[in-house]
């Protein structure tokens, strides 16, 4: 069994040439080598390309990075959780690529397994696909993505034995073992250093054949930006919002495995009791999501993907997001509750480009929207100025085409049956009258 070398983060960044592709692992700040990124940010190593989900925090891991004009390029799903990503990129200081979360994660697995690429219905129809080559395969319109791999990974785990394998902690998977796999060389930050034999053969997530250098680093709460800490306590929510999450729960049945969006559809994870027997699903790498905790942060808990820490369900499990993602795209998530920007009378879906503001902020709506077996959105009727929401055709960049089977506001539910719009319940307070002057598009009445 051969012996991984465990070096100093001095050291590791010293590795790391100028001009180099970086691999750096984490969904925010979980599962973030970020003591590694932060060595590499006293040094003068620059003109760095960096691909992961999101470029840390402002000031934090690729943040800090950002902030000392170390990188010249990033590749990611979501830029908009840096204010200071977001702004580079408009002034040009760092050239951006945008893909949808889950197509990052699965050209890191096919980068690491030697695939050149894959087609995927995921961003078809949308100004994501760019001049991608794009082919009708079983019947579904895919698009083209060649695969990712870098010169240098940087990733997280829990755990190593003195053999370079990794066992990582509760949602700290994420990216980290694509990553693994996908980079000329790996070095690994981890929380606790063991003798080979002290971790089960089956609890070991990467094999040490991966790893080249391990760096022992201890996280603290001030690593972990936002998802420090989280307190506990009721909420105040509008009434007509938590009408829609109520009408989207009664969409759901026992058994399902659901994944919700962020903004109203989070209200309905709220209103599930455990004898409802539905199965979360959060992207970032769980099934069997529970309630918030009272208190405590991501030092002891697993996080959602709104980087939010929650707790496990009896029966939970967690995974990497090539594996998330394996699962939404492969038609194993029952419904998908996710909000709207706008929702067309074909059922095309514009929720990630908000007018007016950078184009930087995908993250796995795409692969959700066309994904799930059934896709429900909740969202106001209007805009705050009157604007409807429901329109003849989207005018924002589109999420998804065709997907939406339901839509849910605080004026209407429509459906979309026999291929139409169709109105068939008005929520509470609403008037008929209202909802045909509200709603943009024309629509059949089947109300009940």
């Amino acid at each position: 069994m051969k012996t991984v070398p465990v070096i100093s983060a001095q050291e590791a960044a010293a590795l790391i040439k100028s001009g180099d592709t970086l691999l750096v692992g984490g969904f925010g700040m979980t599962g973030n080598p970020v003591h590694l990124v932060h060595a590499l940010a006293e040094t003068q190593t620059r003109d760095l390309t960096f691909i992961g989900n999101n470029v840390g925090e402002a000031g934090l891991s690729g943040g800090r990075l950002l902030r000392n004009g170390q990188l010249k390029k990033a590749i990611g799903s979501f830029f908009t959780s840096n204010r200071e990503a977001v702004a580079a990129a408009q002034d040009g200081t760092l050239e951006v690529q945008l893909i949808p979360q889950g197509t990052l994660a699965e050209a890191l697995r096919a980068g690491g397994a030697g695939i050149g690429g894959f087609y995927t219905p995921t961003a078809a129809g949308t100004v994501i696909a760019g001049d991608a080559d794009v082919r009708v395969l079983d019947g579904k319109e895919m698009v083209f993505v060649p695969a990712l791999r870098g010169d240098v990974a940087l990733i997280r785990a829990w755990r190593a034995d003195t053999a370079g394998n990794l066992q990582y902690r509760l949602t700290e998977q994420n990216f980290n073992p694509a990553m693994a796999t996908a980079a000329a060389l790996v070095i690994v930050e981890v929380e606790e250093i063991v003798e080979v034999g002290q971790i089960a053969p089956e609890h070991i997530h990467t094999p040490g054949l991966y790893v080249d250098y391990l760096v022992q680093a201890t996280l603290t709460l001030a690593d972990l930006g936002s998802s420090a800490d989280v307190k506990g306590g009721a909420k105040r929510v509008d009434e007509s919002r938590l009408n829609m999450a109520r009408r989207a729960l009664q969409e759901l049945r026992s058994g399902d495995v659901v994944n919700l969006g962020i903004g109203i559809p989070t209200l309905v994870a709220d209103l599930i009791t455990p004898e409802m027997n539905i199965n979360l699903h959060t992207e970032n790498g769980m099934l069997g999501v529970g309630p918030a905790p009272e208190g405590g942060g991501a030092m002891d808990y697993p996080v959602n993907a709104g980087k939010i820490p929650v707790t496990a369900l009896p029966g939970a499990s967690y995974f990497d997001s090539a594996a998330s993602f394996g699962m939404i795209r492969g038609g194993h998530v029952d419904a998908a509750v996710m909000g709207g920007l706008q929702v067309d009378a074909v059922g095309n879906l514009a929720n990630w480009a908000v007018p007016g503001k950078p184009l930087l902020g995908v993250g796995g709506a795409m692969d959700l929207a066309s994904g799930a077996r059934r896709l429900i959105v909740t969202m106001t009727h209007t805009d705050p100025d009157g604007t409807p929401k429901i329109v003849p055709e989207c005018t924002l960049p589109l999420t998804s085409r065709g997907a939406v089977d339901m839509v849910i506001t605080d004026k209407a539910v429509f459906e979309y049956l026999e291929g139409e719009l169709t109105l068939t319940q008005l929520m509470p307070g609403a008037t008929l009258d209202e909802v045909r002057k509200m709603t943009g598009a024309a629509f059949v009445e089947r109300l009940g």
